[in-house]
């Protein structure tokens, strides 16, 4: 039996493989259209969701909901059958009420659980969470699990940027864009999540300049110190597999991975998102 368990939520965009691979279990975010209920990136893949988005001409969109107190308990009860202790690492409690209900959940079962909020969002929650998974698989105690996931979740970046603000207006997750959402400009907007809240970063004309300022920031951030980083896309693989390659090209990648956002992620963002999370093994 190991000494601790990884858990953490689909919104955390943790490529499945990896998930498998170190024994993280990862509860599904719900997701509602049309009067039915899918569990994000069971009962729906990204490429349904991203064609249906592309589809829809009434203006409808899907709705998104926390895991239930239940769903978590069924998770750490499985979870306590391999492990002494669980850690649980969620999506900064500024974008979503998971943390909340895997605090509930925690007191509802004999295993210890400890909730960790990662602060960040996507691949920042998916590092923190991959990185406490192998602190765990090399048989970190719960203290150590922890502290590893404090330490990945105050380094990881996140940066994005979106093919439209039709989608992220109307959850209002970002006040900034508000002020923007109605202009008749073409931009690229780009976000980040750090320490908590989305922010806007940057205003791009261009999906390549947008990329370009992408570059840019880990460059600035990162220089020559080896990193992690993950490609992350929303219905556009072809650009994804571009930037992957300038990545490769430009920086002393110690891990480079590709992920697409999951569904729950896609209501949120619409199709056409590139981003970038990262964090480096050594600091300045």
């Amino acid at each position: 039996m190991r000494k601790v368990a990884v858990v953490t939520d689909s919104a955390a965009n943790l490529p499945p493989e990896l998930a498998a691979r170190y024994h993280v279990t990862v509860v599904p975010v719900l997701l509602y259209w049309d009067n039915r209920e899918y569990r994000d990136g069971v009962d729906i893949s990204p490429t349904e969701l991203y064609q249906h988005l592309r589809q829809a001409r009434d203006g409808t969109l899907p709705k998104t909901s926390t895991p239930s107190i239940g769903d978590f308990v069924r998770a750490y009860a499985h979870a306590a059958r391999e492990a002494e202790a669980v850690v649980s690492i969620h999506l900064s409690t500024e974008l979503s009420g998971i943390y909340q209900v895997a605090c509930a959940a925690s007191k509802l079962v004999d295993v210890p659980v400890h909730v960790f909020d990662c602060r960040s969002a996507a691949m920042g929650c998916g590092f923190t969470a991959l990185e406490a998974a192998r602190a765990a698989e090399a048989g970190a105690d719960v203290e150590q699990v922890l502290a590893r996931a404090r330490e990945i979740a105050r380094r990881v970046r996140v940066y994005a940027f979106l093919d439209t603000l039709t989608y992220l207006h109307r959850g209002g997750h970002v006040p900034a864009i508000a002020s923007i959402a109605g202009s008749m400009l073409k931009i690229c907007p780009i976000l980040t999540v750090e320490n908590g809240p989305a922010r806007l970063a940057e205003l791009p004309r261009t999906r390549r300049r947008a990329t370009t300022r992408l570059l840019a920031r880990m460059k600035e951030d990162v220089g020559e110190r080896p990193v992690h980083v993950a490609i992350m896309h929303a219905d556009a693989l072809d650009e994804a597999e571009i930037l992957r390659e300038e990545v490769e090209t430009h920086f002393n990648c110690r891990e480079l991975l590709t992920t697409e956002f999951t569904p729950v992620m896609g209501a949120h963002t619409g199709p056409g998102v590139l981003g970038m999370a990262w964090w480096s093994e050594s600091e300045e």
